[in-house]
């Protein structure tokens, strides 16, 4: 894609943004045939996201990356219920000592590895566990402009939400 490289990234996670957590279950509809979602690949997760978010996110000036332990599944079962293209996924690192004291410190897992995704670049984080160390250290360690935007797990991703983050990245936050 021309200029991609200029577009900010948006990682995104799964769990709590796509599938909420701690509400009651949803039962989404395929928009197309009218007929509930299945459980794709037994997963009764996957009965839970909304088809709706494909659009919203595809309609992002940014470039969608999975930032999700689903790894290749994201691809393999979420991309094609939101109607998404193949989207690029954060590999991450096997643990290290590091990684056990920035747990004592109360940062996040992800948040070392987003930042040298990143390179830089201007991002948006979108996950139900983000915390106030996590956008401190991003803030003291990555050159970029980033939004660290924590979204209820109950709820998943809102209206509300996309509008936050749609804004952000009008605002001209480009690397």
């Amino acid at each position: 894609m021309t200029g991609s490289a200029r577009r900010p990234l948006l990682f995104l996670d799964v769990d709590g943004p796509l599938v909420p957590f701690g509400a009651e279950p949803r039962q989404y509809r395929n928009y197309a045939t009218g007929r509930d979602l299945p459980e794709a690949g037994g997963n009764p997760l996957l009965a839970r996201i909304n088809p709706a978010h494909g659009p919203r996110l595809a309609g992002l000036p940014c470039e969608v990356v999975w930032a999700t332990t689903w790894m290749d599944d994201a691809n393999a079962c979420i991309a094609p219920l939101l109607g998404l293209p193949q989207l690029p996924l954060v590999a991450w690192p096997e643990p290290s000592d590091t990684d056990e004291q920035d747990e004592r410190d109360g940062l996040h897992w992800k948040t070392r590895a987003l930042v040298a995704w990143a390179a830089g670049r201007s991002f948006v984080w979108v996950d139900d566990e983000i915390t106030d160390t996590d956008r401190a250290w991003v803030a003291a360690h990555h050159p970029g402009h980033a939004l660290l935007h924590r979204v209820v797990a109950g709820l998943g991703l809102t209206d509300d939400d996309y509008a936050a983050i749609d804004a952000w990245l009008r605002q001209g936050r480009q690397s």
